[in-house]
C-alpha cells in the first residue's frame, strides 16, 4: 500500500527541492542597485500622487465576500448529496430541500436588506474624511536616482 504512494511522494519532493533551489540559485545571482526610482511602486507610467494608507473600503465588500463563500460552500455540499442521491432516496431529498431552503432564506434576508445593491453612489460619495498629505512631486526624485 505504501510503495503505491511512493512515486507521488518522490515527485512532490522533487518538485519542492526544485523550487526552493530556484528560489535561492537566483537570489544570489541576481544583481541589487536599489535607487529611488526602483522603490517607488510603479502604476502604468504614471507617478503616484498619494499614499493608499488613507483611503478606506465600505464593509460592503467584505460582506459580499462572505456571502460569497456561504454559496460556495452550498454549492460544494451539493456534489456529494447529488452522487448519493439515490441511496439517501426519499430522507435524502427533504434535508436538501430543507438546507437548500435555509440558503435561500438567508438570500432572500440579504437581498431585502440591500447586501447585494452594488450602486456606485454608495461606494464612493465625495472626498474620503481622511486628510490627505498634499500631493508630493516625485519626478525630481525619479530624475535625481538616473
Amino acid at each position: 500500500m505504501l510503495s503505491d504512494y511512493l512515486p507521488i511522494v518522490l515527485l512532490a519532493g522533487v518538485v519542492a527541492v526544485f523550487a526552493v533551489a530556484s528560489l535561492a540559485v537566483s537570489s544570489m545571482l541576481r544583481p541589487s542597485r536599489p535607487t529611488p526610482a526602483k522603490l517607488m511602486p510603479y502604476e502604468c507610467g504614471i507617478v503616484p500622487e498619494r499614499d493608499p494608507r488613507g483611503e478606506r473600503f465600505p464593509v460592503k465588500f467584505y460582506v459580499v465576500a462572505m456571502l460569497f463563500i456561504v454559496f460556495d460552500i452550498e454549492t460544494i455540499f451539493l456534489f456529494p448529496w447529488a452522487l448519493t442521491f439515490r441511496e439517501l432516496g426519499l430522507f435524502g431529498l427533504i434535508e436538501m430541500a430543507v438546507f437548500i431552503g435555509l440558503v435561500f432564506v438567508a438570500y432572500a434576508y440579504v437581498r431585502m436588506k440591500g447586501g447585494l445593491d452594488w450602486n456606485v453612489r454608495g461606494l464612493r460619495e465625495g472626498p474620503s474624511p481622511v486628510a490627505e498629505p498634499p500631493p508630493v512631486d516625485r519626478r525630481r526624485e525619479v530624475a535625481g536616482a538616473r
